[in-house]
């Protein structure tokens, strides 16, 4: 292996001296880039040529390096790189082949660059040449573009004139037949014989139609301008008659067109052939713009001409002859029949689209016939406006029943409206024709309005008389005051009655809203009518209170009848007594009567106030000023009510306290402030007439506690614990005083105090809590009488009064005593 080994080592280093001695050849063909194509492809490396150069060296060295690395350690080593001679001559070798490659190259260089600039020279020159030809190119397509648009333009002008000249020729032949044609019509008046086939053709009927009409205003303009131009030869004056005489013969002649065309329409309408009818529409639609034919049409319908349409539809909403009528059976039949004209329009409406050109117009015609004619004849049977000086009775409905038929018909008729305009009506104002139907019911609505309620009103007063009356009669065979009463109590004042009140007017501002479209319109009838709400309400309830107090005065008057004197007999007195007691029990019932008066007086007002609240005051809004003036007529209007309210409340003081009176007279004994000295214990309880007086008060007083409220309840109280504590002042100076008749006063004076603190009223408890004060006069020794008004001096002088009723009062010479003690009093 090892001499193999060297044999191959000997014989690269062999084959190294060979090549190192041989010069080196470098081709200049080895270094060239390929730039075929423009695309650079770099084909030349260095490392390779290098590889190339040395590789034959290279690998006798790395394999002695080798075996040198397998251990053979005890050799000495030559030198590292002995091929390093030749690759020193092979580089240098290299380095001049490279130097004279270098000089090929700059030569070559320096020739391509005199070739580059030659060719270069030449390219700029061309450049320059073809530029100059595109310049001219340019020009010539300038000049050339420039002709194309010169004859372009003239060929349109070219055109223009021949289709002028084609339109001119066309008119002209057109004139030519017109003058043709109506040189015809200029013969003798009605001669239209001999006219062309045209005119007579049936099969050519529109276009004759057509000439017809352009004849009939080329003429008619013709003689306009003849009549406004002063004719200035006779030739003119000639013509002018001609052409009238044309014109006239025109006229018949579509006259008697327009006639044979409806003829065929009328035909075909009754054949339902569309297409015929459409064709004559077509046709007819150049005289006058179809209007004739439009109009026939309509007129035509059924339900214009046929009466059994009009007598159905009054017996479908009036019913038969002689019935009663309702609103709501009128607001039923209206519904049916409208209804049933809106179908039949519907229907007509489909007809009409597929016939007549213009079926917006036709639709017009339509629903302005209905609603003029069909409608109109039904509401004029339906609505008959009644006059304002003779009202229609109650037992017919009065003048209520009109405003509900009239509300009804308007109701249903808007709806009538407004389905016809879903149905379409061309440009036709069907509401406004709608609102024109009812014109004149409208004008005098308020009027009507404000009467019907009067006349519910003074119906209803009548009514409640009525049923009075015969309560009164029926309850004949009981005495005259309770029979009286029970009367007086029927005509009580009813929250019910007010209530419909209120639903009158709610009914009536019901109509208001729907007769009145402009918020002013509405709020001024809306004021009128809760106006007549106000007068009802006060006047109602006014004599409500005043009915009341009658019986009051006349519980009052039964009082003073049987009000005897000292020196009667006992049976006299007996019977004065029992009437007394019955006098007595009809002024408490009378008291009672009026206490609920006010109290309903009280509810109705209360009713009228919230009823304005929720529906009157927002609707008067848009006038301004409406809102107040209503505020102060209803101030005003319940100002009378408050009135009799207060006087009959006085009445009822009065004949309380005169019953109180008539108590303490009857039951108040002397010997009650003036008790014996017998040594019995003394009586602490009330005495017998104080005890009826605060039972009768407390009895009588519940309804008084029920009714009122607020500031009047108050007000009433207060009063009347003013007049009791006057009337008990004036009642005790009746009697005489002992000390223990003191302590029995002072008891009663305690027990009325006890009751009016019930009142809540701060000034009568502390008058009563003085009288209690100066009941201690009758129980303190003379001699401590001084001292007893040191804190209130304000009721010595009633206090005085209370002295002189002692029993001792002369006995112990109060008087001087008084005197020295009060000078000033």
């Amino acid at each position: 292996m090892k001499g193999s080994r060297d044999g191959t080592r000997k014989d690269q280093v062999s084959k190294s001296s060979s090549v190192s001695s041989l010069p080196l050849i470098l081709d200049i063909e080895d270094f060239k880039v390929n730039t075929q194509n423009f695309s650079v492809s770099l084909d030349f490396s260095f490392d390779a040529l290098f590889g190339n150069l040395v590789n034959e060296l290279l690998p006798s060295f790395q394999e002695e390096e080798a075996d040198s690395s397998e251990g053979h350690g005890n050799i000495a080593q030559g030198p590292l790189f002995p091929e390093v001679d030749a690759l020193l001559s092979l580089f240098k070798d290299s380095c001049r082949e490279l130097v004279d490659l270098q000089q090929q190259i700059d030569g070559r260089l320096y020739n391509l660059k005199k070739e580059v600039s030659v060719q270069d020279s030449k390219h700029r020159k061309t450049l320059a040449e073809l530029e100059k030809g595109v310049d001219g190119l340019f020009d010539s397509f300038a000049r050339l573009d420039s002709r194309i648009s010169s004859v372009g333009q003239t060929a349109a002008k070219i055109g223009d004139h021949l289709q002028s000249a084609d339109a001119q020729r066309e008119t002209a032949s057109q004139t030519i037949e017109l003058i043709k044609y109506l040189m015809e019509f200029n013969s003798s008046p009605g001669d239209l014989m001999e006219l062309s086939p045209l005119f007579s053709d049936d099969s050519r009927v529109a276009e004759a139609a057509s000439i017809a009409q352009k004849l009939r205003s080329f003429a008619e303009e013709d003689i306009g301008r003849q009549g406004i131009a002063v004719p200035s030869v006779v030739e003119n004056a000639t013509a002018s008659r001609g052409l009238e005489v044309a014109v006239a013969n025109l006229q018949d002649y579509c006259n008697e067109l327009e006639n044979r065309l409806l003829s065929r329409f009328d035909a075909a309408s009754q054949r339902r052939e569309l297409s015929t009818m459409s064709e004559c529409a077509k046709i007819l639609s150049q005289f006058n713009r179809g209007t004739s034919a439009m109009q026939h049409y309509v007129a035509t319908r059924p339900m214009f001409i046929d009466v059994e349409v009009m007598n159905s539809d009054t017996r479908l909403v009036l019913g038969d002859q002689g019935s009663q009528i309702s609103p709501s059976n009128v607001a039923r039949g209206l519904s049916s029949l409208y209804k049933e004209i809106t179908d039949t329009v519907r229907k007509e409406a489909a007809t009409i689209m597929a016939v007549f050109p213009s079926p917006n117009d036709v639709m017009a015609i339509l629903v302005q016939r209905v609603l003029e004619q069909r409608v109109t004849a039904l509401l004029d049977k339906l609505l008959v406006k009644p006059s304002l000086v003779n009202l229609p009775p109650m037992e017919e409905g009065g003048l209520l029943l009109y405003l509900r038929m009239l509300a009804v018909a308007y109701e249903k008729t808007q709806e009538l409206a407004r389905d016809l305009r879903a149905v379409g009506c061309g440009d036709l104002d069907v509401e406004g024709l709608t609102e024109s139907l009812f014109l004149a019911h409208k004008d005098e609505y308020p009027e009507h309005e404000q009467a019907s309620l009067r006349q519910l009103y003074q119906a209803k007063m009548e009514e409640m008389r009525a049923e009075s009356q015969q309560l009164s009669e029926s309850s004949g065979t009981i005495g005259r005051s309770r029979g009286a009463s029970v009367a007086s109590s029927h005509q009580q004042i009813s929250v019910t009655v007010v209530t419909e009140f209120v639903r009158w007017n709610e009914e009536a501002i019901s109509r208001c809203t729907l007769f009145s479209s402009q918020p002013t319109t509405l709020a001024t009838n809306v004021k009128a009518v809760f106006t007549c709400l106000l007068d009802q309400v006060s006047q109602y309830i006014t004599e409500g209170l005043e009915r009341a107090r009658d019986s009051l005065n006349e519980a009052a008057v039964l009082r003073e009848r049987f009000m005897l004197g000292t020196s009667v007999s006992r049976r006299v007195a007996a019977a004065a007594a029992s009437a007394a007691e019955a006098a007595a029990a009809a002024g408490e019932s009378s008291f009672r009567s009026f206490m609920v008066a006010v109290q309903r007086c009280a509810s109705s007002v209360a009713i009228v106030q919230q009823y304005f609240a929720n529906s009157i005051s927002r609707l008067l809004l848009p006038v301004d000023g409406a809102h107040a003036s209503s505020c102060e007529e209803m101030a005003t209007a319940m100002s009378s009510a408050e009135t009799a309210a207060y006087k009959g409340l006085q009445k009822c003081i009065e004949t309380v306290m005169a019953e109180v009176e008539r108590l303490l007279s009857a039951e108040q004994k002397a010997t009650d402030y003036r008790l014996p000295d017998d040594g019995i214990a003394p009586d602490h309880r009330p005495t017998n007439a104080c005890t009826r007086v605060v039972a009768y008060l407390s009895r009588v007083l519940e309804a008084a506690f029920t009714a009122l409220e607020g500031l009047n309840k108050q007000a009433f109280l207060t009063e009347l614990g003013n007049h009791l504590h006057k009337g008990l002042l004036n009642h005790w100076q009746k009697f005489t005083f002992n000390p223990s008749g003191g302590l029995r006063l002072k008891r009663d004076i305690t027990e009325y105090g006890e009751f009016v603190r019930s009142f809540n009223a701060p000034t009568v408890d502390e008058k009563f809590e003085l009288l209690g004060i100066m009941a201690n006069v009758f129980i303190v020794a003379p001699e401590s009488l001084s001292s007893l008004f040191e804190g209130t001096p304000s009721i010595r002088k009633d206090a005085q009064r209370f002295i002189q009723l002692r029993e001792d009062y002369k006995t112990a010479k109060l008087a001087s005593r008084l005197s020295s003690l009060w000078p000033s009093s």
